[in-house]
């Protein structure tokens, strides 16, 4: 893993550039993850360069004192754009709260960006008030409601089911919550109509947290978003289906940005 200094703090990332081609990706995780998620998309790197990093306070990057929603949003972008500038990253290919960070590094912030993957996330992110409860007061019933079928999985007994559970137990409690709060605070459906990026809202099939009508809105109100669906998945569709998804990218990079 490779660090960058900023505003205090340090991000940790792991960026791999075996001269392809492409420009460089830069992949931002959800709630409660870590760069590890993109573990499969790092099969990109022969043809594009490829970044993920740790937002702040996940797997080896430094936390930061911010309370939940903009305040820790604002930290999390800032985490991106010095990734983003550190590596000379110009896509940002956001899961869930990822995706939040990245649609607010379009608005707001003069990052030159050349394309959007927004998958497994939306406009607006509403969180179920159970949940919420039970991230603060039941954290391990909180941990199982998500590891429920069509849920960050399609199945419940999938391979990867343990390393999610593992991942979100290593970030804690604290931010895990941190992160889920600020998705349900976080709404940008009168602004994603300023997004000229072009983009690919990416969903997998079986999705309930973030469904299929989620990125049909974003594919409808961007004005340059198309959607796009991975079979056999849901919230996880990069990890459930990594060749699929990476297809679906990679189709998405070189149609859209080859030139």
């Amino acid at each position: 893993m490779e660090t960058v200094t900023h505003h205090g703090r340090e991000t940790a990332y792991r960026f791999t550039d075996r001269g392809g081609a492409g420009p460089t990706l830069l992949f931002v995780h959800g709630s409660g993850g870590t760069h590890a998620v993109w573990k499969s998309q790092f099969r990109l790197a022969d043809e594009t360069p490829v970044a993920a990093l740790d937002l702040s306070g996940h797997g080896e990057s430094e936390d930061v004192n911010a309370d939940s929603g903009y305040e820790a949003l604002s930290a999390y972008v800032d985490d991106v754009v010095a990734v983003a500038e550190e590596t000379g990253a110009s896509v940002l290919v956001g899961n869930s709260l990822g995706g939040a960070v990245a649609l607010t590094v379009a608005l707001e912030r003069e990052v030159p960006l050349d394309g959007l993957v927004l998958t497994g996330t939306g406009a607006r992110l509403r969180v179920l008030e159970d949940l919420l409860r039970w991230l603060s007061e039941d954290f391990e019933r909180a941990v199982e409601f998500l590891h429920q079928p069509e849920l960050l999985f399609a199945d419940s007994e999938s391979e990867y089911t343990e390393f999610s559970r593992e991942a979100m137990q290593s970030v804690g409690r604290a931010v895990t919550e941190r992160d889920f709060r600020t998705c349900h605070e976080f709404d940008v459906r009168d602004d994603v109509g300023r997004i000229s990026t072009p983009a690919l809202a990416l969903v997998g099939e079986h999705d309930q947290l973030t469904p299929r009508r989620y990125h049909e809105y974003l594919a409808e109100e961007m004005p340059d978003c198309e959607l796009g669906v991975v079979e056999d998945a849901a919230h996880l569709a990069m990890l459930e289906r990594p060749e699929a998804f990476n297809v679906a990218v990679r189709d998405f990079v070189e149609r859209r940005l080859g030139e």
